[in-house]
């Protein structure tokens, strides 16, 4: 299903989807161009919905008979979100990942897109344009970071764990008292920003681990192969692979390798 002219399409595809309606509007938005969806922390712009249109188009052309499942699309209809688990291959669309971010002006916001079959993640793309960053991981065959090799490599002995966990203004109490047993000796834990470049950190070894209370496929299945690739690992807090379609044990936990990720794992049971 994937060979280089997937591959090229697809990279050229999110390069333009930013090129033509994210990066023009950035530090650029007006008021009436951002609007609340859950709640105030939870932001939706024009740019989020102009680029996932134009990724649909194009994703969907450059394979047909595929689906898009799409964070602003699945806003609309969750129904939309039944797709993953089919038979369909599926895109996995987040046009903007750290839209708080994006619309503050901050650099750290990213799009994301990963191609899957069932439950099983075939490759992944997290372009972060205003840092002129694009990973790619195609499964068994590596990740990469602007067509280098990427690998996470392993914690330093005896140094603290560096771990991003979920934004204290996306959880619930219960999902904070949880997130508390990273207050351990030897680990320090921090809010996350976009989940997406917390991932691309695992993957490049910036980054220890992170932990999430939420499981929306597009915010977690570019990251999660993108680590995988790399040489880290994931699992939930039943110690199983995340399920793309939900049902998920929270939290889950994906790490620079195995060792780590059972260690977080005890310190979230």
């Amino acid at each position: 299903m994937i060979d280089d002219e997937l591959l090229t399409g697809v990279e050229e595809a999110v390069r333009k989807a930013a090129a033509a309606e994210i990066m023009p509007r950035w530090r650029q938005l007006a008021a009436h161009e951002v609007t609340e969806k859950s709640g105030p922390h939870d932001l939706v712009t024009i740019a989020d919905r102009r680029a996932e249109e134009h990724l649909t188009g194009a994703l969907t052309a450059l394979l047909p008979g595929s689906v898009v499942v799409g964070e602003e699309a699945v806003h609309d209809n969750p129904a939309v979100y039944r797709a993953l688990g089919g038979e369909a291959p599926v895109w996995i669309v987040d046009p903007v990942d750290g839209t708080r971010q994006f619309v503050h002006g901050d650099p750290g916001f990213c799009t994301l897109v990963a191609l899957a079959r069932g439950d099983e993640l075939l490759a992944s793309w997290t372009y972060a344009p205003a840092r002129e960053e694009l990973a790619v991981a195609l499964r068994g065959e590596g990740a990469r970071l602007n067509g280098e090799e990427i690998r996470s490599g392993s914690p330093v002995p005896d140094a603290p764990l560096e771990v991003a966990h979920s934004h204290p203004d996306f959880t619930t109490d219960a999902q904070k008292r949880t997130l508390e047993g990273l207050r351990a000796q030897g680990i320090r834990p921090r809010p996350c920003g976009s989940a997406g470049l917390e991932y691309l950190n695992v993957a490049r070894g910036a980054l220890d681990a992170v932990a999430f209370t939420w499981e929306n496929a597009w915010d977690h299945a570019a990251g999660l192969l993108l680590v995988a690739e790399a040489g880290g690992g994931h699992a939930t807090l039943e110690g199983k692979p995340f399920r793309l379609a939900g049902g998920n044990a929270l939290p889950f936990t994906a790490a620079r390798d195995a060792l780590t990720v059972r260690r977080i794992l005890s310190l979230l049971a």
